[in-house]
């Protein structure tokens, strides 16, 4: 036994330590750590040399809710407005399907091709009711725009925000045009939520429909109809070109029923196709004939600063939303005013201004 377990070709011979070959270097797990936040003046130095991934970090820094980073965040945008304003804003809705991704797609390419210009375009999608996430697809359905780099593509969750526009579309916008971006196209959810919000930060608002007004004019809320400057009847093209222009006299009848805009601007409809691009260089002809009648009239800085009051105002309903439910006394008793009001052991109404009192301090 003894001689068998001493034998060379014994299972039992007990093997001196073999050294462990060690992984080749490239196929070794690389730790997982998150991307750093740059400078306060790595962010600014980026931005205004036009730099796209910087862009891309700023606007990130600027939609998050971290404390440290909303700090950075503001003085970035601080440091970046002196060179800000100097564009071309337009905000775009329609109905869904009516192509607005496909139009802007035909404006941008038509900017950078055709005109030698940059163009940015903050595309929001709608934010699920259930899970609060988003498709954010648009950059996927803008490929041929995204791959041209005098444009910049940025897709943004609508989340809670109302009027159709992301929580931080307005810094967005500003952080594009600090980074030399001269237009401006702000695609919102479409028609379904209030509008306004993206009316207040754009020069000019362009309402998309389709063929077949007559019951679309119906269920199309009033409001968006007095704010649009221009109504384009989109895909008006195979045999679709005889209800488009029908659908373009119906509309051009109804805007006529509206009060003239004090800016002097006659809101009229048009046609196009922009999946044949037809119509495209015209309808941006009529978005620069808008701006310089704004601004030989006078009313071009005056919409501006109503812009930056819109802003403020803003600004001001968010950080006190933000305040209000991070204040002790309320989220201290947040959860049990919302069993209430749930169970119908309070209202509504006596719930929320019990809990706006106690923010107040009044108990």
């Amino acid at each position: 036994m003894e001689a068998d377990l001493k034998s060379d070709k014994s299972a039992l011979r007990v093997q001196p330590p073999q050294p462990v070959a060690k992984a080749p270097r490239e196929l070794a797990p690389k730790p997982r750590t998150s991307r750093k936040r740059l400078s306060r003046q790595a962010y600014i130095d980026g931005i205004l040399r036009g730099e796209r991934t910087v862009l891309a970090r700023a606007i990130t820094l600027v939609e998050s809710t971290r404390a440290d980073d909303v700090e950075l965040a503001r003085d970035v945008l601080e440091a970046c407005l002196p060179n800000t304003g100097n564009s071309l804003r337009v905000g775009i809705t329609g109905v869904p399907g009516a192509g607005k991704s496909t139009l802007i797609e035909a404006l941008g390419l038509h900017l950078t091709r055709e005109r030698g210009e940059k163009v940015a375009v903050l595309a929001v999608d709608p934010s699920s009711q259930i899970s609060g996430g988003s498709i954010l697809g648009d950059k996927t359905r803008m490929e041929a725009l995204g791959m041209d780099e005098a444009a910049f593509i940025r897709p943004s969750p609508a989340g809670r925000s109302l009027g159709g526009v992301a929580r931080r579309t307005r810094e967005t916008m500003l952080l594009c045009e600090a980074a030399g971006y001269r237009n401006i196209i702000v695609e919102t959810v479409g028609v379904g939520q209030s509008e306004t919000a993206v009316r207040s930060m754009v020069d000019f608002f362009l309402l998309l429909v389709l063929t077949g007004a007559g019951d679309e004019l119906q269920g199309m809320k009033r409001g968006v109809m007095e704010m649009a400057d221009l109504v384009a009847v989109n895909k008006a093209d195979g045999g679709n070109h005889e209800r488009a222009a029908r659908t373009r006299l119906e509309l051009e009848s109804a805007l006529h029923f509206f009060p003239l805009p004090q800016t002097g601007w006659i809101p009229r409809a048009v046609t196009c196709s922009a999946q044949n691009r037809h119509g495209i260089a015209e309808l941006w002809t009529l978005v620069r004939e808008h701006a310089e009648l704004l601004k030989a009239k006078g009313w071009w800085d005056r919409i501006r600063r109503q812009q930056v009051k819109s802003w403020m105002d803003e600004i001001i309903a968010q950080e006190l939303e933000r305040r209000f439910r991070e204040h002790p006394a309320v989220r201290a008793r947040l959860a049990e005013v919302e069993k209430d009001v749930l169970e119908g052991r309070t209202s509504s109404f006596r719930a929320a201004y019990r809990l706006l009192d106690w923010y107040a301090g009044k108990f």
